[in-house]
């Protein structure tokens, strides 16, 4: 029909157009009709070549780090860390400076990202433990919560998983996989349901240290010295000891060591594990060329969805410990282990661009780039390596909502869309990921709750230059402990007492003894002193008092929209449980397999 129209001559300004039949007698009213229904016609022939024309929805490649440091990338600072992947995404796109992440612990900042929400609206707040640590615990993302992959999934895209989820697996038996990716909108998963830990890598130490001093080997020793003095006042006459009690003792020590050789032998293929899609294909797994294995896989994954609109999240395993890498990058980098892990991460980020650049899908592609939150600061081994990362200029770390623990990079790539090389300063957070997604994939929002986060787009283009966040809010358990920006009730006591961190205990608890809680709440110009050394006080800032009392209404705003959830991290739901226990083979806890080449030809 458009080129029929194309052809008809334009009526000259003030002359009407009238259809009427051969011979007919002329008549306004029918001419009056046959304007109005034209003018309908054209308008409808307009919009459906608007329509015909419209952009088409993109494809998004969200690359998700684990543990890195703000202060690592090269375009954030580092010097000395050879970050060429990453600088490039930043110079072609668009370096967010306040990027913030809603939790500084894996599983509730993933939970806010995957969702848009605070954690404490999933049951995923910073609790005691603060993450998962058993694939078999009951906890992680409840069903009801509703993912950016769901809210795709449903708009036709092709949705995909690959690397690090740590968000639960099984809610009642092994096999409901209630929790599990594929039952949060991913059409494909590839990787390791919980975490990588010390404890999966022999020879790398254990996260279980300090757990194991005060569960086996105080009580071993309480037990020792009861024997020994037992046995001293028997043999002085002092004290009639039946032979009973010295083999109960002795055999609740045997129970104790025999627990601890059980737990030490058979945590790994327990619970550090791959799996594609529902089944258990390396067990345990193996760090033979994983980044490498997972990047092919993403690539593959991209190159099956070519012609269709997709979704990846490339959630890394890299850079939690244990540090691994190839040989390609073993030894290469100026900070050890760690930085070999680092390097080695952003060549995988290289990879997928280029697969990008080569299929031609980096023009309808917006590219993210983040961490689940700040560096480890206190991941130090025994022999003194530092295996956690950098958070350049910022105070304490990853488990804590010090600056260097929430602020995180930040870097969005779509060429054409976004200008390139643009650095924005204003507030802004993973959990912006989720609307941001999901207005550009075409679908509308959740209106049975309520979304924190915001629409990045309109700051990314500049059509406003403020952040829609006016205040964000961060747990450490259920309670709130600091508004950003930035005020803190109570903050983490650092140890040894000067220390960037709480090296005692390898991560910062926020309860008891290990917390000094403030009246007034300490309150910071991050602006102005970055590395919140200073406190402000009424006597440095005039309006000290207001900005608190602003504060803290809008603190008491936001706990009014809270609702009473199940605790997903409850000790109940941490703590592992043999009848959720996946086992790829059916011999006792054995638990070996390589199905990995088997599971890679029948991958979608």
């Amino acid at each position: 029909i458009n080129p029929v129209l194309s052809r008809l001559p334009p009526p000259s300004v003030g002359t009407s157009i009238s259809v009427a039949a051969p011979g007919a007698p002329h008549c306004p009213l029918c001419a009056s009709l046959c304007r109005k229904m034209q003018l309908r016609l054209l308008l409808l022939l307009l919009l459906c070549e608007a329509q015909g024309h419209a952009a088409p929805r993109p494809n998004f490649v969200l690359l998700m780090a684990d543990d890195l440091g703000i202060g690592d990338p090269g375009c954030y600072g580092n010097t000395t860390l050879r970050t060429p992947n990453i600088d490039r995404l930043a110079a072609e796109g668009v370096k967010l400076t306040q990027h913030l992440a809603a939790s500084p612990l894996c599983t509730p900042s993933r939970a806010a990202f995957m969702t848009g929400r605070y954690p404490i609206r999933s049951g995923n707040p910073q609790s005691f433990i603060g993450v998962f640590i058993f694939s078999a615990s009951s906890g992680g993302l409840p069903t009801s919560e509703i993912t950016f992959a769901k809210l795709l999934k449903n708009q036709g895209y092709s949705t995909a998983l690959i690397g690090k989820w740590h968000l639960g697996t099984n809610c009642h038996n092994k096999t409901d996989f209630c929790h599990h990716p594929l039952s949060h909108g991913f059409d494909y998963f590839h990787g390791i349901p919980v975490t990588n830990l010390r404890d999966c890598k022999p020879g790398e130490g254990s996260v279980f240290t300090r757990g194991i001093r005060v569960l086996v080997f105080i009580p071993l020793q309480i037990i020792a010295i009861t024997l020994l003095t037992l046995a001293v006042l028997k043999c002085l006459g002092l004290l009639h000891v039946p032979p009973v009690v010295f083999f109960c003792l002795l055999c609740l020590a045997a129970m104790i060591l025999g627990l601890l050789l059980c737990f030490l032998h058979y945590f790994r293929p327990l619970n550090c594990f791959l799996m594609r899609n529902h089944e258990i294909t390396q067990q345990p797994l193996s760090y033979d060329s994983l980044t490498q294995r997972l990047t092919a896989d993403a690539a593959q994954f991209i190159r099956r969805n070519a012609g269709t609109p997709f979704l990846l999240l490339l959630s890394y395993l890299h850079v939690h410990t244990a540090l691994f890498s190839s040989p390609d990058f073993a030894g290469h980098s100026q900070h050890g282990a760690y930085g070999d892990a680092a390097e080695e991460l952003d060549w995988s980020v290289g990879q997928i661009l280029n697969v990008l650049d080569e299929l031609k899908l980096a023009n309808n592609t917006l590219v993210y780039f983040t961490s689940d939150q700040g560096a480890h600061v206190e991941e130090v081994t025994t022999k003194g390596e530092v295996h956690g990362g950098s958070n350049g200029i910022y105070k304490g770390g990853k488990a804590n909502n010090w600056e260097g623990g929430i602020r995180i990079p930040g870097i969005l790539r779509w060429p054409g869309v976004i200008q390139a090389g643009l650095v924005i300063d204003e507030p802004t957070s993973n959990m912006d990921i989720f609307p941001t997604v999901a207005k550009l994939a075409g679908s509308p929002l959740p209106e049975d709750r309520i979304i924190d986060g915001h629409d990045l787009m309109p700051l990314l283009q500049g059509k406003t230059q403020h952040s829609d966040h006016e205040f964000l809010f961060h747990y450490c358990n259920f309670y709130l402990n600091a508004v950003a920006l930035h005020a803190f009730f109570f903050t983490p006591k650092f140890s040894p007492e000067g220390a960037n961190g709480c090296f005692s205990t390898h991560v910062c608890f926020c309860h008891g003894h290990f917390v000094s809680r403030h009246h007034p709440p300490l309150l910071f110009d991050v602006a102005k002193d970055p590395g919140e050394r200073t406190p402000l006080s009424p006597a440095t800032e005039p309006r000290f008092r207001e900005i608190l009392a602003v504060m803290q209404q809008a603190a008491d705003r936001h706990a009014e929209t809270l609702q009473a959830v199940p605790n997903q991290l409850s000790l109940g739901n941490v703590l592992w449980k043999p009848w959720l226990q996946m086992c790829c083979s059916s011999s006792g806890l054995s638990c070996q397999c390589d199905r990995e080449n088997q599971a890679k030809g029948a991958s979608r």
